[in-house]
């Protein structure tokens, strides 16, 4: 067995960011100004690797500094439209091929699996009936770092009590989860189209340890 451990990213890794946005189309439309400024929060929070208090009430405050409108309100929108307001989309999320079959021959093969999100995923993963799966499942937000933060990486492979050199890290950014999962000492395996794929072949650009467009690909990396 090459893994003690593999450990997944949720949001575009175990389903097609499209499927997502697609149901968005909506809240992008009425509420895009919102998604920006949240967006610009995390960034700074990225870049700035501390901060003090809740990080829910930090975020919000960085959000209404760029709105120009009460903390409060901003709170209470935010944790009403997106960290709520979106989770209902995915009961009707489709996952990628195969990937509850990969999730069930880990899980026979005797591997822990974890998942780390840098959205809390526990009610995504209800919905997208998945919370079975995962021995080990926390969110950076939890931590206080965001990917590619290593720290939360490092926090997930405490939890499973598993070294980081022996969890397989799998995910759909190479910015985020790639090279954040290096950074804690991790193995990494990049999911991305089968053109994508082609095209970090032929350039013979090794973006992480295992690069696949398919879950039986991932399944037999892991297995054989």
């Amino acid at each position: 067995m090459k893994f003690t451990a593999v450990a997944f990213d949720l949001d575009g890794t175990l389903y097609h960011d499209f499927s997502l946005y697609v149901r968005l189309v909506p809240f992008l439309f009425k509420d895009q100004r919102l998604l920006r400024a949240m967006g610009r929060a995390r960034n700074v929070l990225r870049e700035t690797g501390s901060y003090e208090g809740d990080f829910h009430a930090t975020q919000a405050r960085l959000m209404a500094g760029f709105l120009r409108e009460p903390v409060e309100e901003i709170f209470e929108r935010t944790e009403r439209l997106i960290y709520r307001g979106w989770e209902p989309y995915f009961r009707d999320i489709r996952l990628f091929p195969h990937v509850r079959d990969t999730l069930e021959k880990f899980r026979k093969a005797g591997i822990k699996m974890g998942l780390l999100s840098d959205f809390p995923p526990e009610a995504k993963l209800v919905n997208m009936k998945l919370d079975g799966y995962f021995d080990i499942i926390i969110c950076s937000e939890m931590t206080g770092r965001l990917k590619p933060d290593p720290l939360s990486f490092l926090e997930l492979a405490s939890k499973m009590k598993t070294e980081p050199q022996g969890i397989l890290y799998v995910g759909n950014s190479i910015p985020y989860d790639i090279e954040g999962a290096r950074k804690a000492g991790m193995k990494t395996a990049f999911v991305c189209s089968a053109w994508k794929k082609f095209l970090l072949a032929a350039g013979k650009k090794e973006v992480a340890d295992f690069c696949f467009s398919d879950y039986r690909q991932l399944s037999d990396y892991v297995l054989t």
